[in-house]
């Protein structure tokens, strides 16, 4: 499907006044209760492992919070921040064994939320409680930022009105029985919300109910929404209860689409999720992962791809202004990637990534890497005020 100039996209920052009930989460020596933490004079380093989720403080002043998360276990970890309802404030995603990550956050009111650490990537994770106080001047004060976060939430309306409009041509084809069409919509009708996912995955149950892959039965959970239906589409044919879960995939799409809407993202959310997506294309895309039966994985790599570009695009007027050398490379990154990706197009369509060879995803790797290291560099620059 050709795609529109402009697209964009990133975890949001929701609004921030919010209580959470909380499990416990473990805490440094000298970082418990009301400690002030390091929010004002430094990071809050975040150890990370296997069975636990240390945090040298639990409260912190209003402001630009700087998470250091070290992975110190054996297995692949996330770190979240969540404020009411399991809502996305910020996260980290791919943190292997070892590894070390940033993570700024704005936060301008005072609130309760919830830190997790995720070992193995699975489940609710570790979890605490993490209080901010105070109140602080929103990064928004600056009139290039306040614009792109305008640019910005004009473009998730629309993303979210095309990821409407393509769901419902999907769930048509579904019910009519059209299994031919509904698998050629299957992969542009899911472009949209891989470029608004971080955004709309900020929202629950509706996330996993949208774009759950099988082993959310694991979890408790019933296996709907898309994947559901790809299982159906390419494996096991049109099941007697399709028709329903295309309804209700409907369903869920309207209402998320009318939620993403309402997020006020910030100049560091918006750049937090431009890595994010990155992370998505590695943990995910990249490695086949996603798109198990229909093998249409590199049209959510481009849906990545392209929201990560474009969420950075809203934010270009503030990093050429205060770092142009990045800009320059940010530019040069982007450019070789998608060339690269563009490679495994056939005419206006994808190859299958079961077609790709391991040359194919070893050059891939390399220039997602090169490119997502330029881009954790992004929430440093947008943050300095």
């Amino acid at each position: 499907m050709p795609r529109p100039a402009l697209r964009a996209v990133v975890p949001v920052a929701l609004s921030l006044a919010a209580a959470l009930a909380l499990a416990g989460c473990a805490e440094a020596p000298g970082a418990s209760g009301g400690s002030t933490g390091a929010g004002a004079s430094g990071a809050i380093t975040v150890d990370a492992n296997d069975t636990a989720c240390t945090l040298s403080a639990t409260t912190a002043k209003a402001g630009t919070l700087t998470f250091q998360v070290t992975n110190s276990g054996s297995k692949v970890n996330e770190f979240y921040l969540y404020a009411e309802g399991d809502r996305i404030v910020s996260e980290i995603e791919n943190i292997t064994p070892g590894l070390s990550r940033e993570l700024k956050v704005e936060i301008s009111e005072p609130g309760t939320f919830t830190t997790s650490c995720k070992p193995g990537m699975v489940g609710d994770g570790i979890r605490g409680t993490f209080t901010v106080t105070g109140t602080a001047a929103k990064g928004s004060a600056d009139s290039k930022v306040a614009s792109a976060i305008a640019d910005y939430r004009k473009f998730v309306a629309s993303e979210a009105d095309e990821f409407v409009g393509a769901t419902k041509e999907f769930v048509a084809a579904v019910k009519s029985g059209d299994v031919a069409r509904a698998k050629s919509l299957y992969a542009q009708a899911r472009h949209p919300w891989e470029a608004i996912e971080p955004v709309a995955e900020s929202f629950g149950d509706l996330d996993p109910r949208i774009d759950g892959r099988e082993d959310v039965i694991a979890d408790g959970m019933a296996f709907t929404g898309y994947h559901r239906l790809e299982k159906d589409l390419w494996k096991d044919g049109l099941q007697k209860d399709s028709g329903a879960i295309a309804d209700r995939l409907l369903a869920d799409v309207t209402e998320i689409a009318a939620r993403s809407k309402t997020v006020e993202p910030t100049a560091l959310s918006i750049a937090n999720g431009a890595k994010a997506l990155l992370d998505e294309v590695a943990t995910g895309k990249i490695t086949g992962e996603e798109e198990r039966y229909s093998h249409t994985d590199l049209w959510d790599f481009d849906g990545n791809l392209e929201g990560s570009r474009q969420a950075l695009a809203a934010l270009r007027p503030v990093i050429a202004e205060r770092d142009p050398a990045l800009q320059k490379a940010l530019d040069a990154r982007f450019t070789e990637l998608s060339a690269l990706l563009a490679k495994h197009k056939t005419g206006a369509d994808y190859v299958p990534y079961t077609a790709l060879t391991a040359a194919d995803i070893k050059e891939l790797t390399v220039s997602l890497d090169a490119l997502s290291e330029q881009v954790s560099k992004v929430p440093g620059v947008v943050a300095a005020r």
